[in-house]
């Protein structure tokens, strides 16, 4: 394909791509301002710290994933998946509606369920979303499709973030932000009715509810395709690399740069453009082809910038007194130098990301591929948890944040390795 945005004139994309973006605004707007809400005001109620209640709240959302990801893959090849999507957008509606009662009860409790009820419906959502792109898309296509979904998933995201985080600090923050995830809400279930039908491919499939067996099956199974399994790694690492630098970088801003929260803003901002643009400008970079090659060349790049990232911390001169500010921050060359980095790293993991996606797609069985995406889905969640063990153990035995993304910038190189000798 010449030109991949030539897809969003299509039906057969154009739906889908409205729809995955409203849903990835909504996660967002309401994991945010949840996050916010308990740390300047929640937390205080129930008298827990809110370092504490905010990961609390990151496991209650990732919990689904591990609970429901085997189901939702074999629900997604057994039935008709436009029809999945839409009931999926419908459940949405109905936690927006759930989300609206809880922050008028300003329970902690009720939102944490709607927290895992999002992540439920994130969950089911996820293999429906990859796995009818195949259905529509021509497979010299599919690396054009998944770079846009993947690059409007974090302007969406991005997006998201942002607009709760002004929302929810005014005095009538909270009904503004129940009134736009109603709103994104319902249009995103509008958009999902026009995503073409996608026949079935395993409606034969019996359903096994038993999530511990299922779960170990579906990995078992994706184990046996190298390149498939090799592939879900390389997926569930940069979720792990992303988790890291997403949890560390506002510790990391505060007391190896002393800067002001604004910096962190401006790198999560940076983070989330750079692997839009990464994501994007892939197809161009591949011709329209799955090249491995390129995988292996981004995750060098990658480890490249986050090498140059700790030098550049290891070199910054701090403000003797008091705190830098975001403009003269970005006055001064090693603020400029650092801020470059962590686009780069962003750009090169989004160009990292999306021909690992379309492997998914292209070398799995149709009448499995919905269960290869969820057994990724379960990896990933698995690779998010090791991330925080990992960071723990590093920092508890006296590794400072810089170190410890110069270890995983290291690592990092070992795996792109890895990944691709097939």
């Amino acid at each position: 394909m010449k030109n991949q945005f030539e897809l969003l004139a299509t039906k057969r994309f154009l739906p889908l791509f409205i729809t995955q973006f409203l849903g990835a605004f909504n996660d967002n707007v309401f994991k945010n301002a949840l996050t916010i809400l308990i740390t300047y005001n929640l937390a205080n109620i129930i008298k827990i710290p809110s370092s504490e209640m905010v990961a609390i709240a990151t496991g209650v959302f990732i919990l689904p994933f591990f609970l429901f990801s085997a189901l939702a893959g074999q629900l997604a090849d057994k039935l008709e998946r436009s029809r999945l999507i839409r009931y999926t957008k419908l459940i949405e509606i109905i936690l927006a509606i759930c989300a609206i009662i809880g922050f008028y009860l300003q329970s902690i409790s009720w939102l944490m369920t709607v927290l895992f009820l999002l992540g439920t419906q994130a969950t089911f959502f996820g293999p429906l979303k990859y796995a009818i792109l195949p259905d529509h898309l021509h497979k010299n296509e599919l690396l054009a499709g998944n770079g846009l979904v993947e690059g409007g998933t974090f302007i969406a995201i991005l997006i998201g973030t942002i607009l709760s985080g002004i929302l929810v600090v005014q005095r009538e923050g909270e009904p503004f932000i129940s009134a736009v995830m109603l709103a994104v809400a319902v249009c995103g279930w509008w958009a999902s009715h026009y995503i073409p039908r996608a026949a079935p491919h395993n409606p034969q499939l019996k359903i096994n509810r038993n999530f511990l067996l299922e779960t170990k099956r579906l990995v078992d199974y994706t184990r046996q395709f190298p390149r498939l399994f090799l592939a879900i790694v390389g997926i569930s690492w940069f979720w792990l690399v992303g988790a890291i630098f997403l949890s560390e970088m506002p510790p990391f801003v505060k007391t190896i740069l002393h800067g002001h929260e604004y910096i962190v803003t401006l790198f999560f901002t940076l983070f989330s453009i750079g692997i839009a643009i990464g994501s994007l400008i892939c197809n161009w970079l591949a011709k329209g082809r799955v090249d491995i090659k390129l995988v292996l060349i981004s995750a060098l790049l990658m480890s490249v910038f986050i090498i140059d990232l700790c030098w550049g911390g290891w070199r910054f001169t701090p403000p003797t007194q008091g705190i830098i500010y975001l403009k003269a921050f970005l006055s001064s060359w090693p603020g400029l130098h650092l801020s470059l980095d962590i686009l780069g790293i962003a750009i090169a993991g989004g160009i990292y990301i999306v021909p690992l996606y379309t492997r998914l797609q292209t070398d799995s069985d149709p009448a499995f591929r919905a269960q290869v995406i969820a057994s990724n889905n379960i990896v990933n969640a698995i690779f998010m948890v090791l991330s925080a063990v990992f960071s723990v153990m590093l920092l508890r035995l006296g590794f400072s944040i810089t170190q410890l993304f110069l270890v995983t910038g290291i690592l990092n190189i070992f795996i792109g390795l890895y990944i691709t000798r097939k």
